[in-house]
């Protein structure tokens, strides 16, 4: 909302409730349950561009432990919004799609190549998030060319920043280790989830929402992978945290926890084909500007407990 605003659009934001760490720069704010068919009529009306970002979903723990729930309420978001969208005569429409569409069989070994858009099939994404991705896809498409709805969608590769979930089971990897480092005290240890060998690559909010912006203004309308393609293991994700904590750390590694596929990274050849242009904030950059962020929620969440 506040990137589109500062670019001077008149905005509408929706959400089952308010943002808990900003105040919505938008010209029209409505809590609305997306679930429902009439709450997405009322979303759409009288706008030009939609973009849909809402999804149940959360870390790797919540996403390989809550299907149904998952499946069944994103699938609703999704349908209700293309068909809102369609009847309300909105001219272009963003879907918010993800990384996880791609198969388990190419992520079975920490250091792959980057994934590449065409390889999103023969399918089999590694968890039922990533099956309602890839469906809400081909529904995208399917508008698309039936209707004419100019649709665009967006792989999303882990996205990470300040003002984002940071505790409560449904943060991100880069979140959950901030906010480990942040509690725990100098000379202490943190848990790792596997063991810390898993790769991924990780893509700042800034540079997410220049992306979105980028693909909506094109004339591309096939899924877009936005993310880095810079591939780390958690053990240097973790390393990183830890170095900009100033604290000496150890790390204990549970195995039973879960860890997702073994390595996944972003090819960005297409991207830059298409747009010109691709996500360039480094690891370091970017966690310098997170970590802070989440250190102080941490203090700030003591200090009212105490």
């Amino acid at each position: 909302m506040d990137f589109l605003a500062a670019k001077g659009y008149w905005v509408r934001g929706v959400d089952i409730k308010r943002p808990e760490f900003l105040s919505p720069a938008a010209d029209e704010f409505l809590m609305l349950d997306l679930r429902r068919w009439e709450n997405c009529l009322e979303a759409t009306e009288g706008i030009n561009q939609v973009y849909n970002l809402a999804a149940n979903m959360g870390g790797i723990g919540f996403i390989e432990t809550v299907h149904a729930e998952v499946m069944h309420d994103n699938v609703l978001i999704n349908a209700h919004m293309l068909e809102a969208a369609r009847q309300n005569g909105v001219r272009r429409s963003f879907f918010s799609s993800s990384a996880c569409v791609y198969p388990t069989y190419r992520q079975e070994e920490p250091d792959i190549p980057g994934l590449r858009e065409d390889q999103a099939y023969p399918a089999d994404p590694d968890n039922e998030y990533g099956w309602e991705k890839l469906y809400a896809e081909r529904l995208c498409g399917a508008y698309s060319r039936e209707y004419g709805l100019e649709t665009r969608v967006a792989r999303l590769h882990n996205i990470y920043g300040p003002h984002g979930t940071w505790r409560g089971g449904r943060e991100k990897a880069p979140a959950a280790i901030c906010r480990k480092v942040a509690e725990a005290p100098d000379g202490g240890t943190i848990d790792i989830w596997g063991d810390g060998k898993q790769t991924r690559s990780f893509c700042y909010i800034d540079d997410c929402l220049e992306g979105i912006y980028r693909l909506m203004r094109s004339d591309f309308g096939e899924p877009l992978n936005i993310g880095s393609d810079e591939m780390v293991t958690i053990n240097e994700l973790t390393d990183i945290v830890i170095e900009l904590s100033g604290k000496s750390l150890g790390k204990q590694y549970l195995a039973d926890k879960p860890q997702g596929v073994r390595g996944r990274n972003s090819d960005n050849t297409l991207i830059k084909d298409v747009l010109g242009w691709a996500p360039s904030t480094s690891l370091r950059e970017g966690m310098a500007r997170t970590y802070p962020w989440i250190e102080r929620q941490v203090l700030q969440q003591a200090g009212a407990a105490a």
